[in-house]
This record gives structure tokens, sequence and C-alpha cells, in this order.
């Protein structure tokens, strides 16, 4: 009866009772798939006898969070001699670059920190290496790019199309600056020129500070471009030509690591797939017309 009287009120709570089962078995998939890498983890590198910690970072740099906590929990390990960062990135957010280039300036004062650079570590990526006690890259990696973009999206001609007229109360002349439907004033600009500026003699300061390059030879360097390995080293901003076996290598050199060299990786996070779902789901869905939802300052 109920079926005849309501049928869609009936699709939507099967539907949603089924999603709601699936979603649970996802979970537990995961959280099982979890155990068994955590097993096979610890069978093959057991953190206690690991000697050096291999911190990953992958694509772009959104945060910081989890990748300053690996640092730390190799940092707090004793027996581990060594860090090694494995850079794979792009670059990506201010905030999140300098808070993990601070992190590693804090946690080479009590122990060895190289960079080994994969296939690209640019911008942010080079942010972070600068901060650690060498580089190594191979010769065909991608890095520098030092510098900063910013950027936003004008949907004012769209906007017009379809009839969208903005209505803005703001409690200061330059609130809604950046906003996506209207046209960007000179004055602004100027605002922006200024930040991105600002932002960019950070990024070089540090930079030139943490790889003992003089600050102006630095910012003739940080135009943008991006470098190869081989040529990165020619200009000093990298160290040496190789790959994560060799950088495993330098790490036992610099460390003075008696024996065997025993690298191991941060113990997986078994809600991580999950977590990272989420926030995909989440996150860029904010369209208010203000500076800070559409503007993206990246250092890229």
């Amino acid at each position: 009866m109920f079926t005849r009287r309501h049928p869609f009120l009936f699709f939507l709570i099967i539907m949603t009772t089924s999603l709601t089962f699936m979603f649970l078995g996802f979970v537990v998939l995961i959280s099982f798939g979890s155990k068994m890498i955590d097993t096979q983890f610890a069978q093959k590198h057991a953190a206690s006898d690991g000697n050096i910690g291999i911190v990953e970072i992958n694509g772009i740099i959104l945060s910081s969070k989890d990748i300053i906590q690996d640092i730390k929990t190799f940092s707090d390990e004793k027996n581990i001699k060594a860090i090694i960062l494995r850079i794979d990135s792009p670059g990506g957010g201010i905030g999140p670059s300098q808070e993990i280039y601070r992190e590693i300036m804090k946690t080479k004062k009590n122990k060895k920190i190289i960079t080994s650079m994969g296939s690209v570590a640019a911008s942010g990526g080079y942010y972070i290496a600068s901060a650690t006690d060498g580089i190594i890259a191979n010769p065909g990696t991608l890095t520098g790019s030092i510098g900063v973009i910013m950027e936003y999206v004008n949907l004012m001609e769209i906007a017009k199309k379809i009839g969208i007229s903005p209505i803005v109360i703001k409690s200061g002349e330059f609130k809604d600056m950046g906003s996506p439907l209207r046209e960007l004033k000179e004055s602004e600009k100027l605002i922006f020129q200024d930040l991105v500026n600002e932002l960019h003699l950070q990024f070089v300061s540090d930079a030139a500070k943490a790889r003992n390059i003089d600050v102006q030879t630095m910012a003739t360097l940080a135009d943008g471009r991006v470098y190869t390995g081989q040529k990165a080293l020619k200009l000093k901003l990298i160290d040496r030509l190789g790959n994560l076996d060799d950088a495993v290598q330098w790490a036992g050199e610099i460390a003075h690591i008696q024996g065997e060299l025993k690298p191991v990786y941060p113990k997986e996070d078994k809600m991580a797939f999950i977590k990272k779902f989420a926030d995909t789901l989440l996150k860029d869905i904010n369209i208010s017309g203000t500076v800070t939802d559409n503007l993206r300052y990246i250092i890229n």
C-alpha cells in the first residue's frame, strides 16, 4: 500500500539504505585492507629495526599536518639516525610549505635530514627541500620554479548571459576585491601585486638562508623558470645527482651510521583514504565573492 501511494519516497528509502550498507561495507573493507598492509609493513619494516626514516611528499602541497607528523615521529624515534624527504611535487600552498620548512629547520638541529627529488620537486617542493641538510636529484628532475602566482576566475560575462546581477554590501572598500562577478580595479591589482612581491621575497629569503646562498644571487635565479637537476647542480640549488638509493647511502654517511642501512616509511594511516575521499568531496565548493574564497595564491 505504501509503495503505491508514495513510490518515489519508497525508492529514496531503498536507495539510501542500500548506499548506507555499501558505504559501511566499503569502510570495513578499507579497514581490513589497512590491517593487512600494516601487518606486512611491520614484517618488512619494523620502526624499531630501521635507522633511516623516509617521508614522502607527493602531489600538490595543500596541507602540512601529515608531513609534519611523519617528520616528528622519526625525529623522536631514537633508532632513526637520519631522515630523507622523498619529494615528488610541483608545489602548492604557501602556508603549508612554510610550515614544513620551519619544522625541518627545527628538526635538523638534532637529526640529519636530506631531500631526494623524484621526477619533479619545484616551487613549494623546492621551498621545502631548501631547508634540509642536502639535496640530491636525478639529472632530469624538474626543480626550481621559485616564485609566487596569484590567480582568480572571472565569471562576469557568464553571469551577464544568464542574468545574474551581484548585490554587494561590504564593510570596507577592498573587502570584495577579487570577486569573480566584476572587473578588478587598477588599485586592487597594485595591492595584489604588493602581496605577491612580499610572498616572493619570503620564499627567496628563506631559500637563500637555508642554502647559504646570497639573497641577490637567489633572487636572480628565482624568476619562475624550471631547471633540470643537472642545471640545478651547476647553480648550487642542489648538492648531488642520484636516486633514492643514493640518498640512503648519503644519509648513512652524514649520520655516521655503522652497519646495515635500513630505510623505513611511516606507518600507514588506516583512515587516510577515507579522509582524502571526504576532503575531495568537500573541497572547493565555496562560491562566495570575496578574495579569500576565490583567489588562489600558491607557490607554483
